[in-house]
Order: structure tokens, then C-alpha cells, then sequence
């Protein structure tokens, strides 16, 4: 099976990877395309493929036992309903640069936040960190059960995708991205752009939405003419996606203050908040990924997707 334009699900048996797989095959059906489950394998298999090789030892199995394949056969025959097509592939090499390989042209690589190796504090996993830093494709984060148990916001069931925009900066392919999955889980995109404002000695409701009002303005603050001028800037920049899309509906919200923090508390409310990887221009060949994209894979108490730059001209 080419992993053209499918879903890829990354697992390595921990229920953190199963949770992926679930979303995995539920993106595949959305977006009527094909689901490649994918396994790297670990060391002491590589291993032994290796010297099996190397030995051309004809009394030895030619294959190390997989309980990961068996036991994702066996879920997957469960499953209530299954993408057109369904293929699982045993990879070698380093997790990372394997999955970074599979998923050249996917249209998305799904994985947990965590694998097997990871402690039970820890927020993100190395190996997922590398391969949303690094894939040529979309990465989908879905996090680990501790992170979305506090996702208990106002509004749980909302199916909503939030994207995270930075109207100058942002690529196409992430707004693209973005109304793509909108329209397939046929729901509202939430727009949030963030914009800076002065120093000033107001407290602000923690909210991931909330504005200064005028009354609520020290003197000589400038807020409000910075939230008119950012929704004028996101409506501008969103006109032509919404033209491709009319049948997304779209909200937009300027928020003043830092941009990771509002996602992360949009993302206890959305079924999927979107974010570019880094600036287009300053790190499109650099393997760092930006800040805002950093925080929110760490701290996102839902799924999380990392867009690249797909196109020469975004």
C-alpha cells in the first residue's frame, strides 16, 4: 500500500499509541482514504533481523515475533467500522527518521504523546516531539489519558478545530489544513490570533476568548484598536479559504496576551487545534520547532496537529 494521501497510525503496543490508532482509523473513514498502521520495531528485533541476516542461519525463524501486529489485527477486528483499506507495516530503523520516511506524502501521521518509554509525569515523549519537528507531512499529537482527564472544560462535546493564526506568518497549508478537517468532521473552525498590548495594572479574566473592554482600559492603553486592527488582518487573510469552503462555518477571536496559553485553553473544547510547525522563512530546513507549536503539543489537553510547510509557495 503507498502511504499517499492515507492516514498513518503510529504504534508501538502502549495504550497511548492505541488511542492514536482510534483516531487514526477515525480520520481514515472522515476523510474516505486508506489507514497504514505502522510499527518500528524495536531494538532487539532489528537485532536479530540483522544477524539472522548477516548468519544466513536457514534453522532460525525468519521472522522475530511481532505481539504488537497481533494484538492491532485484534482490535482492529473489533472496530465497529474500517477505512477502505487497512494495511499494518513493520519498519525499521530509528523512530523518528522511519516514521519521517512513511510518511513522506501522507496526508497526516497520527501518534500518541507518549510511548511505552516514556514516565507517567511526562507531558510529551522524545520520539513524538522529533517526528512533529521533523515529518514531511501533518503530525496529529493525541495525548494520554492523564492530560485529556482535565480536559473537563464548559464545553466538552464541542467538535469544533481551532486554529492558531498568525496572520503575517502562517502558511496556507496549515489555514488549508485546517478547513479540510473542518469540512470533514462537518463543524466550525475557531480562529484565534493573539495580539500584544501595553503593560497595564489590570487583571484579566483567564478566559481564552476575554477582551478589554474601554471602560476597562488604563489610560493611554491601546487594546482595543489592536484587537479591531488583528480581526481586520484575520478576516482578510481567511477571505479566500472561506470562499473555498462556504459551507465551514468560521469564528474568529483576537485575544490579547500569549498565543500558547489561549490555545491551550481553547483545546479543552475542540476536537482538534492546529498550529504551523515554525516561520515559514526564518527555519522552513530547520529541524527546531517554533515556540507556540512547542507549548501547545506540551501542555494541549486534546488532540494536537503540527502542520509543515507543504508548498514552495506558502
Amino acid at each position: 500500500m503507498s502511504s499517499k494521501a492515507l492516514v498513518i497510525a503510529a504504534v508501538d503496543g502502549s495504550d497511548h499509541s492505541l488511542r492514536a490508532l482510534e483516531w487514526a482509523r477515525q480520520a481514515a473513514l472522515r476523510h474516505a482514504t486508506g489507514l497504514l498502521v505502522a510499527h518500528v520495531l524495536p531494538d532487539a528485533s532489528q537485532l536479530y533481523t540483522a544477524r539472522r541476516q548477516a548468519l544466513s542461519d536457514p534453522a532460525a525463524p525468519e521472522t522475530y515475533a511481532d505481539p504488537v501486529a497481533e494484538r492491532i489485527r485484534h482490535l482492529l477486528a473489533e472496530a465497529p467500522e474500517l477505512p477502505r483499506e487497512v494495511h499494518y507495516e513493520a519498519l525499521t530503523g530509528s523512530v523518528p527518521e522511519a516514521l519521517r520516511v512513511i510518511g513522506s506524502e501522507a496526508r497526516m501521521l497520527v501518534m500518541g504523546s507518549r510511548g511505552r518509554g516514556g514516565f507517567k509525569a511526562l507531558l510529551l515523549g522524545s520520539n513524538s516531539h522529533a517526528v512533529a519537528a521533523t515529518a514531511r507531512c501533518p503530525v496529529v499529537v493525541v495525548p494520554h489519558v492523564e492530560r485529556n482527564a482535565e480536559a473537563a472544560g464548559p464545553d466538552p462535546s464541542a467538535d469544533r478545530v481551532v486554529l492558531g493564526l498568525h496572520t503575517a506568518e502562517t502558511p496556507d497549508d496549515v489555514l488549508d489544513f485546517a478547513f479540510t478537517e473542518a469540512a470533514a468532521r462537518g463543524t466550525t473552525v475557531q480562529v484565534v490570533s493573539a495580539y500584544a498590548i501595553p503593560p497595564t495594572p489590570l487583571v484579566m479574566v483567564d478566559t481564552p476568548f476575554a477582551v478589554l473592554t474601554p471602560e476597562g482600559l488604563a489610560d493611554g492603553a491601546d487594546a482595543v484598536p489592536a484587537e479591531r486592527e488583528m480581526l481586520r488582518a484575520q478576516t482578510e487573510r481567511l477571505a479566500p479559504f472561506r470562499e473555498r469552503r462556504p459551507g465551514v462555518p468560521v469564528v474568529q477571536a483576537a485575544v490579547p496576551g500569549d498565543a500558547a496559553g489561549r490555545l491551550v485553553e481553547a483545546s479543552r473544547a475542540a476536537a482538534l487545534v492546529v498550529v504551523g510547525r515554525h516561520h515559514p522563512r526564518r527555519t522552513v530546513r530547520n529541524v527546531a520547532i517554533g515556540s507556540v507549536a512547542h507549548a501547545v503539543l506540551h501542555h494541549a489537553h486534546g488532540p494536537v496537529a503540527v502542520v509543515p510547510t507543504l508548498s514552495d509557495d506558502s
